[in-house]
C-alpha cells in the first residue's frame, strides 16, 4: 500500500504532537488548581492577553480566510440551486452529512493551523500551551465566520440572479 504524504497530513501531524506534548502540563495545571484550565476563571481572564498579545492579527486573518471560502462556497451553492449552508445542515436530513464532510474537506487545513496558531500564541503569551483552548478558540475563529458568510452569500447571489 502506497502513502503519499500531503500537507493535510503533515499538518494534522504536527497538531497531534504539539497536543500531545500540551496534555503534561495541562495535566499538571489540574492537579495543582482542582480542575482544567478550559474551565478555569483563569482561562476567562487570559482571553483579554490573546487579543493584545502576539498572535493578535491572527484574529483578524483567520476570520478573513474563512469568510473567502465561506463566500466561494456562497457562490457554488446558488450556482447550483442549493439552499443555505446553514438551512441545509440543519433541515435537510440525506444532505446533512455530505455538507458537513464537503465544510471539512475545505476547511480542515484551515482549522488544524488555526490549532497550530493558537497553541503558538498560548506558548508565547501564557508560557504554556494547553489543549482544551487550542481545540476550542481556533476552530471557533473559522466556523463562526464560514457558517455565517456561506449562507449569506448564497441568498445575496439568488435574490441577484
Amino acid at each position: 500500500m502506497k502513502h503519499t504524504l500531503t500537507l493535510r497530513s503533515v499538518v494534522f501531524a504536527v497538531v497531534v504532537i504539539v497536543l500531545l506534548a500540551a496534555v503534561p502540563s495541562s495535566l499538571r495545571y489540574a492537579y495543582q488548581h482542582g480542575g482544567f484550565y478550559l474551565f478555569s476563571r483563569q482561562f476567562l481572564e487570559d482571553l483579554p492577553k490573546r487579543l493584545k498579545g502576539p498572535g493578535r492579527l491572527r484574529f483578524i486573518f483567520q476570520p478573513a480566510v474563512a469568510i473567502f471560502f465561506g463566500i466561494r462556497a456562497g457562490i457554488a451553492d446558488a450556482s447550483a440551486g442549493r439552499k443555505p449552508y446553514i438551512l441545509g445542515v440543519l433541515f435537510d436530513r440525506q444532505r446533512r452529512r455530505a455538507l458537513l464532510k464537503e465544510a471539512f474537506e475545505r476547511l480542515s487545513v484551515l482549522i488544524a493551523m488555526s490549532i497550530l496558531l493558537d497553541a503558538l500564541s498560548q506558548f508565547l503569551i501564557l508560557h504554556e500551551v494547553f489543549p482544551g483552548p487550542a481545540l476550542i478558540v481556533g476552530p471557533v475563529l473559522i466556523a463562526m465566520p464560514y457558517s455565517l458568510s456561506r449562507p449569506l452569500t448564497n441568498r445575496i447571489v439568488r435574490s441577484r440572479n
